[in-house]
């Protein structure tokens, strides 16, 4: 008996050992996927240019859509790198397509034999085709007298004007999906007090969408964003879509928001600029006056734009604000820096400077010298400064080193500075609110737990990033605050990240940083959104990020810029009851 289990056992663990490695399974019909095509050459080089996805597995002939225009948004027409784009394609396990691809003209019929799971070849074509676009939205409304922005429903193609004045005879401007057209003309009077209905008409001539405008008030939700509402608006390279700098030029970027506008300051002392908040397009320089953008701008909850100056120690520190892209800004408020180091590198603002807010400015720490853990507290009642306090946190162990990327900022929890102040810093990256007597009420940790690493696809706050952009402001009977983590090294994953909380209760909520139960809003795995991921680690490594509500109540925009990163991008929340 014993021999035969034995011989039993053998032939088991021999015939274990002749068992085939593990093979992945092979695809049952749809083999190719997609084909995406890349820039070859030129400023674009290594991006996506044009993409087909492909749900046909009878498929012989294969055309990829190439975008008439690139940038969209521009009057640059593709024809030119028709002629070297690199193709890949995503094939299913056990395909392949010979010989591999590499740069086709897409122009031409380029010929390769393609093998199935099964081992069965057939002859494939693969070219390209320049399509012009069919996408017709009217991205903004906006009426001239009185000025006024329209609310947009995408969903059902209406655009509501909120007012009581009479527009009977009034006259709007508009932004299109690139390249589409509209009629009648906008820009003609015509009367919205019972409703007039535009036709907008894409770039390819066909696809048309109408949109019935009629004076209303749209219901709001009793509080905060609605979730689902959120819509991307761009995600721009700053320097070949915006004309901003490249990564490799040392600025301290800040941005705010003027009516229609999205304004960037570079910290330079150039002429801030300004673009279209809702595509990015240029729209000029503001109207700089007097006021000295060497520091940083923001922007509060009515349509004010702050510009501070960067004043060293002894020197005078300054807030001009206006109104207006045309209007040159006004002297605000003026104090002698008297600390040993820097103020002005970063500034925020939450409430109305005409009624109620709180500014907040930061110290920055002196390279080589010192650490910083000052900021300058201003509070602001009945449109006039009422205090300006200056804070130390040092108490907490809690520090920051010189800007833009090692610096940070404290955006307040409230416009009345009764519940404290956020803040994160490299490389400790603990979002962390501290009380109204600078002790720390709670911190929410930015590093991974070993289930969250980068090679299971998680997300983390590591030493490799720059948590030090936030922005808080009120809407809708809520309070947010954003954070948004800028990269320090654009090659690794998981890139830049974006958390937005409500923080109503003033506290923040949870262990971490991702998954917050008071995350509202987050974009936690940016990499592919960034247009520089090539670069080492960078010095001059900076970023901003703005909450900004319309003036009528109904949209809450989200902005944010990471210079190293070369991103600059927004999205958008409403209120909007369904």
């Amino acid at each position: 008996m014993k021999k035969t289990l034995f011989i039993l056992l053998a032939a088991a663990l021999l015939g274990a050992a002749c068992q085939p490695e593990y093979v992945e399974p092979t695809a049952d019909r749809q083999g190719i996927t997609s084909l995406v095509a890349y820039f070859a050459f030129g400023p674009y080089e290594g991006q996506e240019l044009g993409r087909l996805e492909i749900d046909n597995p009878d498929v012989d002939r294969y055309v990829i859509p190439i975008p008439w225009y690139f940038p969209e948004t521009s009057d640059d027409i593709t024809t030119p790198y028709m002629v070297k784009v690199r193709v890949r394609a995503s094939l299913q396990p056990n395909c392949k397509i010979d010989p591999p691809l590499t740069v086709l003209d897409l122009t031409d019929e380029n010929h390769y034999k393609y093998t199935d799971a099964t081992g069965a070849t057939r002859d494939i074509v693969i070219t390209g085709e320049r399509v012009r676009s069919n996408k017709c939205e009217i991205l903004s409304f906006m009426l001239k007298r009185p000025t006024l922005s329209g609310i947009i429903d995408k969903a059902n193609k209406g655009i509501s004007l909120v007012t009581a004045n009479d527009l009977s005879v009034a006259e709007a401007t508009v932004t299109l999906s690139a390249h589409a057209t509209i009629s009648p003309d906008p820009g003609e009077p015509h009367n919205y007090n019972d409703g007039f209905t535009f036709t907008v008409t894409a770039d390819d001539g066909k696809t048309t969408a109408d949109y019935l405008v009629i004076k209303n008030i749209p219901q709001k939700t009793d509080y905060g964003v609605v979730g689902t509402s959120a819509e991307k608006l761009f995600n721009k390279d700053p320097s070949s879509g915006l004309g901003l700098p490249g990564y490799k030029e040392d600025v301290n970027v800040s941005m705010g928001v003027l009516d229609s506008w999205l304004v960037v300051n570079l910290g330079n002392g150039s002429t801030p600029r300004y673009y279209n908040k809702i595509v990015a397009t240029y729209g000029g320089e503001i109207k700089i006056g007097s006021a000295v953008p060497t520091g940083a701008i923001a922007s509060d909850e009515n349509d004010h734009l702050l510009i501070c100056n960067l004043a060293e120690a002894g020197e005078t520190f300054n807030i001009w604000t206006t109104d207006s892209v045309d209007k040159a800004p006004e002297l605000f408020y003026s104090m002698p820096n008297e600390q040993d180091i820097q103020l002005g590198l970063e500034m925020k603002v939450i409430g109305d400077i005409t009624k109620e807010a709180s500014i907040s400015v930061t110290y920055p720490g002196l390279v080589g010298v010192t650490k910083s853990s000052r900021f300058q507290s201003i509070h602001v009642v009945d449109g006039k400064v009422v205090s300006s306090e200056l804070k130390d946190v040092s108490a907490t162990g809690f520090s920051w080193g010189s800007g833009p990327s090692g610096s940070t900022c404290f955006p307040a929890a409230n416009p009345n500075n009764a519940e404290g102040w956020y803040s994160c810093v490299y490389s400790d990256n603990l979002l962390t609110w501290f009380k109204p007597d600078l002790t720390i009420g709670k911190q929410l940790n930015g590093y991974g737990d070993g289930s969250d690493d980068v090679s299971g696809g998680g997300t983390y706050v590591d030493s490799n990033t720059s948590p030090n952009n936030l922005d808080s402001k009120c809407f809708n009977n809520a309070r947010y605050l954003v954070l948004f983590v800028s990269n320090h090294f654009p090659k690794w994953w998981p890139g830049p990240q974006l958390y937005m909380y409500d923080i109503t209760t003033g506290s923040l909520q949870g262990d971490n940083i991702w998954n917050s139960p008071g995350l509202a809003f987050s974009l936690p795995y940016m990499y592919d959104q960034q247009y520089n991921t090539g670069a080492q680690d960078g010095n001059g490594a900076c970023g901003d990020v703005i909450l900004a509500p319309s003036a009528d109540g109904y949209m809450l925009y989200i902005y944010y810029y990471d210079h190293y990163s070369q991103m600059i991008g927004g999205w958008s929340l409403d209120c909007i009851k369904r």
